[in-house]
């Protein structure tokens, strides 16, 4: 499960990060795999601006889950910064620790200014994350305290070329959007990483009523025309929206996977076989918070239980 701390129009933002630490605890209940958390920053509608962080406070409110970062997006930050945060999280989770690494810049250009990033090309976002290894694995040209006992498991957030180096460093990659439909680019990350290659799927689900899915695809509309992010807002099937909102509307609900149990599970079916993946990551949210969990325990049902293919 990748919870993104949506925070929620009235409310402030400390809300979405108590929330997104209470679904951790209810997702370890459910039998959730990993409960990973996200980095945006100065997003309105998003409060995880610090994985690590973050990261902290999930592992520290739950016993056995898998906690992890979808992701910490490296050309943020010096690679034995990161290094010396996750070995501080294994030391004191171990065996608990996931990293996710991912290469977007910020959100905006003020933002990308604030965090004195830019856009990393192939060949630096490839050596910065060598050089991360590096300082995992204990070859690096410093030692980071505290030293690790065990490795790490690192996946790779890929799109298009991201997708192309985890095949050729043979990392667990994580997908979603467009990239799903690219049956190429899916079989030449396998070719590429042979027997190391772990695809883990990402897409929005929902077990409940599809209007479930509005509030997050008006927020994407209102980004798409405003430039801005917004909280979730309460769902609202007559809300007044332009032409180019409406079709983004459009576009963000035919992508999530949405609907009564039995719906969601032909669907999930359906999007494993076309893409062969070899773990599920749940990314969803929605303005109701007790219809999210309800919906979060009824595909934990679905999943456990057997009715739909998908491993968790």
């Amino acid at each position: 499960m990748l919870d993104r701390s949506r925070t929620r129009a009235g409310e402030p933002d400390s809300a979405a990060l108590r929330h997104t630490v209470a679904r951790a605890r209810r997702a370890e209940q459910l039998g959730y795999h990993r409960f990973w958390v996200a980095e945006h920053h100065a997003v309105p509608g998003i409060a995880s601006g610090s994985p690590p962080v973050l990261m902290a406070a999930v592992a520290a409110a739950t016993d056995r889950i898998r906690v992890g970062s979808g992701g910490i997006m490296l050309p943020n930050h010096q690679p034995i910064v990161v290094a010396e945060q996750v070995a501080m999280l294994a030391a004191l989770y171990p065996g608990r620790i996931d990293l996710g690494i991912g290469r977007s810049p910020g959100f905006t250009e003020p933002v990308r200014r604030a965090l004195r990033a830019a856009a990393a090309d192939d060949d630096t976002f490839r050596a910065e994350l060598a050089e991360l290894r590096s300082f995992l694995d204990g070859t690096g040209p410093v030692t980071v305290r505290p030293r690790p006992e065990r490795s790490v498991p690192l996946f790779l957030l890929a799109t298009g070329a991201g997708l192309r180096l985890a095949g050729e460093l043979g990392l667990p990659a994580v997908v979603g959007g467009p990239v799903l439909d690219d049956r190429a680019a899916l079989e030449g990350y396998r070719e590429r990483a042979g027997d190391a290659a772990h695809l883990v799927v990402s897409a929005d689900v929902l077990v409940g009523h599809p209007d479930l899915a509005l509030s997050e695809a008006w927020a994407l509309a209102a980004a798409r025309t405003t430039g801005e992010f917004p909280p979730l807002e309460p769902p609202d099937p007559g809300r007044r929206t332009t032409a180019r909102q409406r079709d983004t509307v459009a576009r963000s609900l035919a992508r999530t996977l949405a609907g009564d149990p039995d719906t969601v599970a032909e669907l999930l079916d359906d999007l494993v076989a076309r893409t062969g993946a070899d773990e599920l990551m749940v990314s969803s949210s929605t303005w109701d918070r007790e219809a999210l969990d309800a919906s979060d325990a009824a595909l934990a049902r679905l999943l456990v239980g057997g009715r739909a293919h998908a491993g968790r």
